[in-house]
């Protein structure tokens, strides 16, 4: 131990507090109340529609970008949403609702201190993942088989975060904010992140065509265009990183001492404090994001441990079967041919599309659910939570009742 923070001895000289000098600029920063040359201000902000969503003393260009996501159903709907451990009674276990909230108080951190739009860094970080399908990663990984299969096209979830802000609820975000949902990508971790160029919707929604064409060949390339967008990509592998170990202890799934480093669970502190002042230490006064290199080979060397440790440890992947991923394609199939038919007693139309054009229409929207019956297939199911997924199964397949486990609190 340092202090009262644990020893990490694969990065044993990280430190936990910024140099005096590193301090001294961040101080001086803030009792100016200026923002970084780099930061994004609001006065940039974009939007679809211009005349509507303007700033006010009140509610700011990016404070209403946080508002409008924190009140659709979506965000709601992320609480009951996989982060990694599905179908385990214990209340404890992240859920994807949290996961995003604790990105966007890492990421606000990091961000206050380089003088950046903290109000742009939480809306992108809010909204990052709000497009995710149920059952986590394993998911996503089943709903693009199936919809790949039958169009082509790809599903990634950053991709539909996206289409759930900008086109199945219409709420007129701002460019900055979409464009840093699309890139947040914390699957792919950098030492350097520079801006990308893409400053008007129509590079934008070229962009987003892309992703749907291309998958991961887009996907790889992209790179947010603010620099409070890099800050969210990087924030959400903090975030991970450790917490996915403090669950995996508290589910059992492994003892604290498992881990090479020695930390378990206590990883998760060790991590948001170091990695955050390395970044502030090694960003502040650039136009892009960061860290040294023995902080980015820690990151790395964790992030490893986590795939080899938990991520591709049979207790987490054996419930999410070749079975499970049946039942995403014989679910789509089901909802394929409710649209078709018409059936406007079934969920699709009952849950999922009357509700949508209940909601636009109060924007003069609607949900052109015809124009593209697979693309509606996605909204559906990867709006669904892990419950309403099961449920819908069983109601439809009663023989799918056999195939999630069934983990009580007192069993």
């Amino acid at each position: 131990m340092r202090g009262d923070h644990p020893t990490n001895p694969f990065a044993p000289n990280l430190p936990h507090e910024l140099s005096p000098e590193a301090e001294q600029r961040v101080r001086e920063l803030q009792a100016t109340g200026r923002m970084s040359e780099f930061a994004t201000p609001d006065s940039a902000v974009l939007r679809r529609d211009p005349e509507h969503d303007r700033a006010s003393v009140l509610r700011p260009a990016f404070v209403r970008d946080s508002d409008k996501i924190c009140h659709i159903p979506a965000y709601n709907r992320l609480a009951g949403k996989t982060q990694v451990f599905s179908f385990r009674a214990n209340d404890d276990l992240t859920r994807r609702g949290l996961h995003v909230q604790l990105v966007a108080r890492i990421a606000r951190d990091i961000s206050r201190a380089l003088g950046l739009n903290v109000k742009l860094t939480e809306a992108i970080a809010l909204g990052h993942d709000i497009g995710h399908t149920p059952f986590g990663h394993a998911g996503e990984r089943f709903l693009n088989d199936v919809y790949h299969a039958r169009t082509g096209k790809w599903f990634f979830h950053n991709v539909q975060s996206v289409r759930v802000l900008d086109v199945l609820y219409g709420r007129n975000l701002a460019l900055q904010t979409l464009d840093g949902v699309i890139c947040h990508n914390g699957e792919f971790e950098q030492q350097v992140l520079e801006v990308g160029d893409v400053h008007d919707f129509e590079a934008f929604d070229q962009m987003v065509a892309d992703c749907w064409a291309t998958g991961g060949e887009k996907i790889r390339t992209l790179r947010p265009s603010t620099i409070e967008g890099c800050v969210v990509r990087v924030s959400d592998i903090i975030a991970y990183v450790g917490k996915d170990r403090q669950d995996a202890v508290s589910a059992h799934l492994l003892e604290p001492d498992a881990f090479a480093d020695g930390l378990g669970g206590a990883y998760n502190s060790w991590a948001l404090s170091t990695f955050g002042t390395d970044i502030v230490e090694h960003s502040l006064g650039k136009p892009r994001i960061e860290m040294s290199e023995e902080a980015f080979a820690e990151m790395r060397r964790a992030k490893r441990e986590n795939y080899e440790l938990i991520y591709g440890d049979a207790e987490v992947t054996g419930d999410l079967t070749d079975d499970v991923a049946s039942i995403f394609h014989a679910l789509y199939d089901a909802v394929l041919d409710d649209i078709a038919a018409g059936r406007e007693e079934s969920p699709v139309f009952r849950h999922h599309i009357v509700r949508l054009d209940e909601y636009l229409s109060h924007y003069g929207h609607r949900y052109e659910w015809e124009a593209d019956p697979d693309l509606t297939a996605v909204d559906f199911i990867s709006s669904m939570t892990d419950d309403y997924f099961i449920q819908l199964a069983e109601h439809l397949f009663p023989e799918a009742a056999e195939l999630f486990p069934r983990r009580g609190f007192f069993v």
